[in-house]
Order: structure tokens, then C-alpha cells, then sequence
């Protein structure tokens, strides 16, 4: 099953920071635009995007000098002890401290580094389709640096907590490192204790993985390892590059929430009673607490409550699937109301976490907003075990991990 491990992680001069890191880390690469990196460097010139965003966007191939600009950057952080290696492994207990729904919550992590493993092997699973595009970017960032500056979030059951008993004595201390960005307070304890990784390891050693965030990055990972065995000729078991950094959480954590992922469909098409006429066999209209799906009119600002009354149509249109994947919200819109009942609308679908920001979408685009329900953690669980994927965009993992705690040296 899983291989995890403890490693000399390069990190921020903590103890030169005074532990607050608040001004150096930043939210993942693929979620910031020039303004964002532009506001982050304002803050600190070694914020950790003018390293891990040489390229905008970062989904398109930049020129071959901004990824040397960046290895460069790196070598020159560390000659001048602004980022330091670990002198001894070690595993990085990581909490964030949010609320959500006048709720306060606590997410506990770790950042470690796992073995790679095919999707294949039944080990490491994705949980969703994702967006073509090309990945070069984020190869070109990882072969110049020879490291992974930002981990891939993965998730794993542990209903007894486990994991958390083991690193319960860690969580105790102060914290190494420390930083509250846009409400959220985040805490990192850098642990080295030998019985505490060794317990660590040997738990996780039984453990299936299931990716919640960082798909590409996870298969950039693979990319990176199968050129480097390529030009090697061959990789030794405990090579580096076998290894991706992840941060892994338990999917039985209360502070562990999906929350959902809405639509909103603009185009000539894109009016509640158009839709709403178009998807007469699929949905009928339905007090609010019994919706499934919401409508809100971007021009009216009106909303229409639907409940979806044709789920058994969708082992029909998808007879091979698994009933955990029939019974997703998502499958639903996209596989039926979509792709199915839509035919002859003229409908382009945008997608937007929070549901103001869907509402203001639809608003400023004439369009109409999709308000979804959440995807259930058991679900994403039982549709990744049975070898299947969910519709893009079915979960959204609140809040966002932060990147620049540990960066993964892969040489």
C-alpha cells in the first residue's frame, strides 16, 4: 500500500522570520494571476511565487530563462540562508484553523513524501476528470529546480484517528512556523522524533490514497520520475525522484469539508425557463429545502428550487458505471441535464466555487447560476475506489493548502 515518508525538506529561515511566515507563503500556483503574484511579492520580494510563478499563466510553456530564473533563485535563497535544508527527516504536522458556516473548524495534516505509484496499481487514486491543457509549465519548473515547491493534497480513512493520536504530543508545543492568510491561521510543528515517525509510517504503510487536490501535479511528478529513469537508464528503489511531495489528511477529520462547486451557464440559452422547460424530465420545481438544484436568474436576481426526479435515467445513458458514480449531483447535471436534455441550447458552463460568486458571475454575464449541493466525502471515496472518476469540478476541499512550508529537494 502506501510508502510514506519523512524528509529533509527545504524550508523558510523560520527562526530569522521570528516563526511567522504570513509575508513568504502563498495560495497554490494554479488559482493566482498576475495580480495576485504582483500583491504577494509586494508583501515580501521572497514571497514563494517568485519561485513557483515564473510563468503566467502557468498552464502554457513559458521561455526556457524564466524556469532558470527561478532554479537560480532557489540556489540563491539558500547560499544566503533565507530558505534552509533540514539537517534530519522529518515529518511537517500542518493545521488550519478556519470557520465556515459560523462554524470553527480545525484540518490536521501532515507533509511528507510518498513513492509514486501508478493510478494503475490501485494505490493512489484520482478522485475527478480534470481540464486538458498542457502541463510543460510545471515539467519545466520541476527540471529546472529539481524539487517539488508545492505538494499535492491527498486524503486517506482513518475513522479511529490514528494519525492523530501519533502526533498528538507534536501538536502540543508551539508551533515552528505560523501564518494567518485571508482568515485563515495556519500551523506547521516540524517533527523528528523517531517513535512518532516510526508509528507514522507504519500506519500510513496500510493505507489507499486518494487525491483531493494536485492531479497535475501528481502526474507531472510521474512525467519528471520517467525522464529522469529514461536518461538514467535506471533509478535506484529510494531515488528521489520516486517521491512527490504530499500533504495528507484524514477524509474522517470534521475540519476535512467538500464544499460545492457551482455552475453557471451563460449563452443565448441561459434563462430558468428555458432551462428549466428543457430539463421538464429530469427536474420539477420543489420548496427550498428539498432542492437539489437551485436556478438563480442573473438578470432577475429570482431563484428556482428543482429536484431531481429522473435518477434512474442515468444508468441507462452510463450502464457501466458503479451506483456510487449514479449517484452523484454532478453526474447528473453534466451527464443528463447537459449533455442530454440541453441539445439545441446555446449554453456555455463557467465555474465558480462560492455561491455569491456565482450569483455575481450570473449577474454580470446575463447568465444563469447552477447552486449545487456538496459532494459527500463517501462518495468521492466509493466512486475513486471503483476505478471511476467524477464529472471536472465536483469538489471543492476548503480552504486551500498553502504553499512554501516545505519545498521537496528531488537530487
Amino acid at each position: 500500500m502506501a510508502d510514506v515518508g519523512p524528509f529533509e525538506a527545504i524550508r523558510y529561515n523560520f527562526d530569522r522570520l521570528g516563526g511567522d511566515v504570513a509575508d513568504v507563503i502563498a495560495p497554490p500556483y494554479d488559482v493566482l494571476n498576475q495580480a495576485d503574484k504582483d500583491r504577494l511579492l509586494a508583501r515580501s520580494d521572497h514571497n514563494i511565487v517568485a519561485i513557483d510563478l515564473p510563468h503566467i499563466p502557468p498552464k502554457s510553456l513559458g521561455p526556457a530563462e524564466v524556469y532558470e530564473q527561478s532554479a537560480k533563485m532557489l540556489s540563491t535563497w539558500l547560499d544566503d540562508q533565507i530558505l534552509v535544508r533540514e539537517e534530519s527527516p522529518a515529518f511537517y504536522l500542518y493545521h488550519q484553523i478556519f470557520e465556515h458556516g459560523g462554524q470553527k473548524y480545525t484540518r490536521r495534516k501532515f507533509i511528507c513524501k510518498v513513492r509514486l505509484q501508478a493510478f494503475s496499481d490501485g494505490v493512489i487514486l484520482p478522485h475527478e476528470e480534470t481540464f486538458g491543457g498542457p502541463k510543460e509549465d510545471r515539467l519545466a519548473l520541476t527540471k529546472a529546480c529539481k524539487a517539488n515547491l508545492s505538494p499535492v493534497f491527498g486524503i486517506y480513512t482513518d475513522p479511529g484517528d490514528a494519525i492523530g493520536k501519533a502526533f498528538a504530543g507534536a501538536g502540543t508545543r508551539a508551533p515552528d512556523a505560523a501564518a494567518n492568510v485571508d482568515g485563515v491561521e495556519n500551523r506547521l510543528w516540524i517533527v523528528t522524533d523517531a517513535a512518532t515517525v516510526e508509528d507514522v509510517v507504519k500506519i500510513m504503510s496500510d493505507k489507499r490514497l486518494f487525491i483531493a487536490d494536485g492531479h497535475h501535479r501528481y502526474g507531472t511528478a510521474l512525467n519528471y520520475r520517467d525522464q529522469i529513469a529514461k536518461d538514467k537508464g535506471r533509478l535506484e528503489a529510494n531515488d528521489p525522484v520516486n517521491f512527490v511531495m504530499m500533504v495528507l489528511g484524514s477524509m474522517d477529520d470534521p475540519g476535512s469539508l467538500i464544499l460545492p462547486y457551482n455552475r453557471v451557464l451563460v449563452g443565448a440559452g441561459a434563462s430558468t425557463d428555458r432551462l428549466a422547460e428543457a430539463w421538464s424530465a429530469g427536474c420539477e420545481v420543489c420548496d427550498a429545502g428539498a432542492a437539489d438544484l437551485v436556478l438563480h436568474d442573473g438578470a432577475q436576481g429570482s431563484e428556482r428550487p428543482l429536484r431531481f426526479i429522473n435518477r434512474e435515467h442515468l444508468k441507462t445513458l452510463e450502464p457501466s458505471k458503479s451506483s456510487a458514480w449514479h449517484s452523484l449531483d454532478a453526474a447528473y447535471v453534466h451527464r443528463y441535464l447537459l449533455d442530454e436534455l440541453s441539445k439545441g441550447l446555446d449554453v456555455t458552463v463557467r465555474y465558480v466555487k462560492s455561491a455569491d460568486a456565482a450569483r455575481s458571475t450570473a449577474k454580470s454575464e446575463n447568465g444563469v447560476a447552477l447552486l449545487v449541493n456538496a459532494t459527500q466525502m463517501a462518495q468521492l471515496r466509493d466512486v475513486s475506489e471503483a476505478g471511476e472518476l467524477m464529472p471536472q469540478k465536483s469538489t471543492y476541499f476548503y480552504p486551500k493548502l498553502a504553499t512554501g512550508f516545505a519545498i521537496n529537494p528531488l537530487s
